[in-house]
């Protein structure tokens, strides 16, 4: 089922303006998480781009240099935008937040960070619901971390995760901004910006490995596989099926290599025309394989 841009798009415009309005509203009160939180939006506003990038890129037709197409793009920028929140959206979250309690300084006029950090929430709650709807619409009945863990398409989860992960740190900005204020107690603004960057971290470790597995090379879904042997088998001219053997170069692109045994009576021509049907009745029920190797197999002595 194709993947909607839709949730990206949405986060793209959402994060941009709201890191513009949470880098003015922490230029005026001094709050350490506020700064956080900009950089949060900042970091997920080139990630939105990075992944329209790979989306962009993996439609681009196989040629010579890359004879079974450009797929694999997605799944490469989705790893850079991984490490990305893990190295500037984590790291510089927990730098400003150290930075923050070795010289504390008391939040002045926190009546606009709650105005921002309002805003966010709403626009970053929108882009979430946008994010979570399309994501349940791709999974259907499975259950959710299974269906993560299955996704062959980055765009979806990297998308869904940095949604859920901006509402928490918005959260977690708001409770640090209130109680310092509240409390007199800057080092708390401090405490909160720290905790953002170990929320982006683990997000990031997530991610990382989500996305490490599809570029390695993640095999389709045993489902989809036995129904692939299933219909070589119906074929007349067919033995046995072996196992196939298959990877995904993009969410909607699959090479497969099928090690089928033919009738001993047949002939070469008719093993040959068999090859073709079996592709073509795999391709008409399965269209994302795109890529079928059949190897014919010799019989059993």
């Amino acid at each position: 089922m194709a993947a909607s841009k839709v949730p990206i798009y949405t986060a793209l415009f959402a994060n941009l303006a709201i890191a513009i309005t949470k880098f003015i509203a922490a230029s005026v009160t001094g709050s350490s998480a506020m700064i956080s939180e900009g950089i949060h939006s900042l970091v997920d506003t080139g990630n939105e781009v990075l992944l329209l990038l790979g989306i962009h890129k993996s439609h681009k037709p196989a040629d010579r240099k890359r004879p079974f197409g450009y797929g694999k793009e997605l799944y490469f920028w989705a790893f850079i935008v991984s490490l990305l929140i893990f190295a500037v959206g984590g790291g510089i979250s927990i730098y400003e937040g150290i930075t923050h309690l070795m010289h504390p300084e008391v939040i002045e006029k926190p009546f606009w960070n709650y105005i921002v950090l309002g805003i966010a929430i709403v626009f970053d709650g929108f882009s979430f619901y946008t994010a979570i709807k399309e994501f349940n619409r791709q999974r259907g009945s499975l259950p959710f971390w299974e269906a993560v863990n299955r996704s062959k398409d980055p765009s979806t989860f990297v998308v869904l995760f940095e949604d859920a992960a901006d509402v928490i740190g918005l959260i977690i900005a708001f409770l640090g901004v209130f109680l310092g204020h509240q409390l007199q107690n800057p080092y708390l603004d401090g405490a909160a910006s720290i905790l953002i960057g170990l929320l982006l971290v683990a997000v990031s470790g997530l991610l990382a490995r989500e996305s490490r597995s599809l570029l390695m090379g993640e095999s389709a879904d045993e489902e989809l596989l036995q129904s692939v042997v299933a219909l070589a088998t119906t074929d007349a001219a067919v033995a046995h099926v072996s196992r196939p053997l298959s990877m995904h170069l993009a969410p909607e692109e699959i090479i497969l290599i099928l090690a089928v045994m033919f009738e001993p009576q047949l002939n070469s021509a008719e093993v040959a025309a068999a090859v073709i049907r079996i592709r073509d009745t795999i391709q008409q029920e399965h269209p994302d394989f795109r890529q079928i190797f059949i190897e014919p197999q010799l019989p059993l002595p």
